[in-house]
């Protein structure tokens, strides 16, 4: 297998890489990556990882065969080894790559002052990585968008610093982050905000309603996914009549016009679609989601606004439709279910219906314009509700709960 070319592909195809090493790990290619860092803070993007695997290796992927494709990265915060000659130093990155990185243990002389202690003392409730003045936000302490916003939040209140996405660009290493507070702080007051008060906040933004629109999708769309696609409905019943999420595992584009389609009126009238400015917000599927009650959010820019924003059909008693996966399948598995579902489950006291799509990974592959005719069945699971679980108890549950029913009714498309 040619490495140096598919090192090329992905370079190609992301401008957030600057230095790419692809070698074999469990017997597939596996892609050891340094990230350009200037090129990421000029783009103001903060979900680095997110950026570089979507747009560099996932769309690698999709072009080629199962046996060429990158089936693991690692994302480093300083530039890979190299020989005296300059070339890459393949024996010390492959051991970089099987290294246990949890028995190294790092010793770093840190700022003894209460800015500092203050910012390491918070963040360590958010990150279970040792904190060092050298970590990064994202790569080392793994933050995520939920976590930038408490962030943000507890900044502002603690030391009176306003940090935005674009300032946070330029200081997502620990101390580039304390530098900026010591500079702008206006007092110390470690002061901790819960969701409840971060989402409850005003906003200007009104809901989009579009009852007449929404029943025309539904009505075109729901004979039209059963001839072409057999569809097959199942557990409607198990939608709540109260407010709710319902939270659908993602295997194509078809998934939320599928959600359109399989929900009773009744129901859909009163629901709203969380979708990413990225797809929806294009040329092609922007009339569709302004009159589709589409909530479209962009994960790099005014993250509290976009929170508070997509809370407010849960506070006006509507539902929300949210895939928890964040992006769709490019194998057919399920992604790592990212946490916000289940924060705003917990913060307005709703209850979560997992729903399993299934099929429409063969019926639109990724990559693919026009859908072929597989069969598709969409299958709503019994409620769960938020009680006394934290937030990643309730994102396990949903999580297993979908992967059950796949188990154990699946669909044989293949």
């Amino acid at each position: 297998m040619n490495f140096h070319k598919i090192e090329e592909r992905i370079l190609s195809l992301c401008p957030y890489i600057k230095e790419i090493v692809v070698t074999t790990y469990n017997g597939h290619p596996f892609a050891v990556i340094y990230p350009n860092f200037q090129t990421l803070k000029t783009a103001h993007i903060i979900n680095i990882e997110s950026e570089i695997r979507w747009y560099g290796v996932e769309l690698y992927n999709m072009e080629v065969e199962e046996s060429e494709k990158v089936r693991g990265y690692m994302l480093l915060t300083e530039a890979l080894s190299k020989t005296k000659s300059g070339e890459f130093d393949l024996s010390a990155i492959e051991a970089l790559i099987s290294e246990d990185k949890t028995k190294i243990k790092i010793s770093q002389e840190e700022p003894a002052d209460d800015v500092y202690k203050t910012l390491k003392s918070y963040i360590s409730t958010l990150s279970s990585a040792t904190v060092l003045p050298s970590s990064h936000i994202e790569l080392d302490l793994r933050l995520d968008s939920l976590n930038y916003v408490e962030l943000f939040v507890f900044i502002e209140n603690s030391f009176g610093v306003k940090i935005d996405e674009a300032i946070f660009s330029e200081l997502m290493i620990m101390q580039d982050l304390y530098n900026y507070i010591k500079e702008h702080k206006h007092y110390i007051n470690p002061t901790k905000t819960e969701w409840e008060d971060i989402l409850s906040a005003k906003k200007d933004e009104e809901l989009i309603y579009s009852p007449f629109i929404m029943f025309a999708y539904k009505t075109i769309l729901l004979p039209l996914f059963k001839i072409f696609f057999r569809l097959e409905v199942k557990g409607v019943q198990n939608i709540p009549a109260s407010t709710c999420i319902i939270a659908p595992s993602h295997q194509s584009m078809l998934d939320g016009f599928l959600i359109e389609a399989t929900l009773p009126y009744s129901i859909l009238k009163n629901t709203f679609f969380l979708a990413f400015k990225q797809v929806f917000g294009t040329f092609f599927f922007n009339p569709i989601a302004k009159h589709g009650q589409s909530i479209l959010i962009d994960a790099n820019i005014e993250l509290r606004e976009t929170m508070q924003h997509v809370s407010l059909p849960l506070k006006k008693g509507h539902n929300l439709v949210i895939f928890p996966e964040g992006a769709r399948t490019r194998d057919r598995k399920l992604l790592e279910f990212r946490p916000f579902f289940a924060m705003l489950s917990k913060t307005h006291n709703v209850p979560i219906v997992p729903v399993v799509v299934d099929g429409s990974y063969e019926a639109l592959p990724t990559g693919k314009i026009l859908p072929r005719p597989k069969k598709v069945k969409v299958t709503y699971l019994k409620p769960i509700y938020p009680e006394d679980m934290g937030y990643d108890e309730i994102t396990m549950l949903v999580k297993n709960a979908i992967e059950v029913e796949m188990k154990n009714n699946p669909i044989i498309n293949r």
